[in-house]
C-alpha cells in the first residue's frame, strides 16, 4: 500500500483557521457501519449515538507552550525552537528552525529572557539545555507561545490558549492537541453523564512528529516518531468492565486508539506506561475500540492510515468527499466525524 492511496483534494479554505465560539457546535459526519448513507450531525448531538454503559475514553494530556523565539550569539541569525519533549535536568528535545543548523555547543539568546544551549542533534531533533530562571516548565508557562499547527496561517491568540486544550487536560508534555477531545464542554460532558454513558482517560504526549510528513511512498518504509502513553490499571479494569456488560468502547481521537492498542497483547488490554511508536495502517486489525470520534486529518498522513484501519480505506475516502462537498471545516480547529469499527 502507497502513501497515494490515501490522496485526496482538500480546498485550502476549508482548514479551520479558529475555533467556533462553542466548542460543541461543530459538524458531525456520522458514518454507520456497511454502506449506509452519511448522516450530517452537530457535536452536541453525541448522545444520541451513545447509549447507557458505553464508555468515552479521552487524552487527558496538556499541550505546553512549546514553541519560542530567540538569535544564534555571534552571527545574530534568526531562530525558532519547537520543544518536542522535556527532559530531565533542564533539557528539551526540539526542532530548530534557523538558515544554517545550530551545531553543539552553540548558544541561542531567547527573545524572552535566558539562553539556550545545543547539546547535540539526533535525525530532525536537537537536544537543548535550557538557562532560564527557574524551572524549565514553570518559565514555559510564561515565556513559551502555544504551538498552533502549521497550517493554521496565523498568530496564536489570547484565546487559543484555552481553546487549544481540553477541558480535561492535566498532564502536561504535548505540543498538539488531542483535537477530537477540543469538541467537548461542559454541557455535552453533563448530557452524556445523564445518558449513561462513563469516561476514562488514557494519556499519549502528543510530539513534533505528528506535523511531519510521510517522506516514503511506500508506507511500509515509513517509522513513526516515537511519543510516551500512560495506560493505567483503572482505565483496564472500567474497560473490561464495560465489555463484560455489553456496552461499547468509544475512543476520542486517534490518539487515544494509538494508546490503547500499544497496550493490547493478543487482543487483551492491559496496563502500559512507556514509548509507543505502534503504526496503525489497513489490515492491522483494532480491538481496542468499538467506535471512533475523531476530526479530519491531513490527506496522506499517518492518522488518515489509522483512520482507514478502523473503518475501511474506501469508506473513509468517500466520507471525506462528502465532508468536502458538504463543506465541513478540517484538521485541529475544524469538525469532527463517527466511525463504527471494521467488523
Amino acid at each position: 500500500m502507497k502513501k497515494s492511496d490515501f490522496r485526496f483534494d482538500l480546498p485550502q479554505e476549508l482548514i479551520a483557521q479558529a475555533p467556533l465560539a462553542e466548542r460543541s457546535a461543530s459538524r458531525m459526519l456520522v458514518v454507520p457501519p456497511g454502506d449506509g448513507g452519511f448522516q450530517d450531525h452537530r457535536v452536541h448531538e453525541l448522545p444520541g449515538f451513545l447509549r447507557a454503559g458505553d464508555l468515552l475514553v479521552f487524552n487527558d494530556t496538556r499541550v505546553i507552550p512549546a514553541r519560542l523565539f530567540g538569535r544564534k550569539q555571534g552571527s545574530g541569525g534568526r531562530v525558532e525552537i519547537l520543544i518536542e519533549r522535556l527532559l530531565p535536568g533542564g533539557e528539551a528535545r526540539a526542532q530548530v528552525g534557523a538558515s544554517k543548523t545550530p551545531k553543539p555547543g552553540n548558544l541561542i539568546e531567547l527573545d524572552a529572557g535566558g539562553v539556550a544551549e545545543v547539546i547535540s542533534r539526533d535525525e530532525s531533533f536537537h537536544r537543548l539545555r535550557f538557562h532560564v530562571d527557574g524551572e524549565l516548565e514553570s518559565w514555559l508557562a510564561k515565556a513559551g507561545r502555544m504551538p498552533l499547527p502549521p497550517y493554521i496561517q496565523r498568530e496564536p491568540g489570547v484565546e487559543d490558549a484555552e481553546r487549544y486544550q481540553t477541558l480535561f487536560a492535566r498532564a502536561s508534555g504535548a505540543v498538539a492537541a488531542p483535537t477530537a477531545g477540543l469538541h467537548f464542554d461542559q454541557p455535552l460532558l453533563d448530557a452524556l453523564r445523564a445518558r449513561g454513558v462513563d469516561s476514562a482517560h488514557v494519556t499519549l504526549h502528543v510530539g513534533a512528529g505528528t506535523f511531519q510528513p510521510m517522506r516514503v511512498d511506500d508506507i511500509r518504509e515509513h517509522r513513526m516518531h516515537s511519543e510516551w502513553i500512560n495506560v493505567g490499571a483503572a482505565l483496564v479494569a472500567q474497560v473490561r468492565r464495560t465489555r463484560a456488560a455489553g456496552g461499547r468502547v468509544v475512543a476520542v481521537g486517534t490518539t487515544v486508539v494509538r494508546a490503547m492498542e500499544s497496550a493490547t497483547v493478543d487482543g487483551e488490554l492491559h496496563p502500559f506506561s512507556g514509548e509507543t511508536s505502534i503504526f496503525i495502517v489497513p489490515g492491522y486489525r483494532i480491538t481496542s475500540a468499538d467506535v471512533l470520534l475523531t476530526n479530519f486529518h491531513l490527506p496522506e498522513s499517518t492518522l488518515l492510515m489509522l483512520v482507514s484501519a478502523f473503518a475501511g480505506r474506501e469508506r473513509v475516502l468517500a466520507a471525506y468527499a462528502h465532508a468536502v462537498r458538504e463543506r465541513y471545516r478540517f484538521f485541529s480547529y475544524g469538525d469532527a466525524m463517527l466511525l463504527s469499527r471494521n467488523a
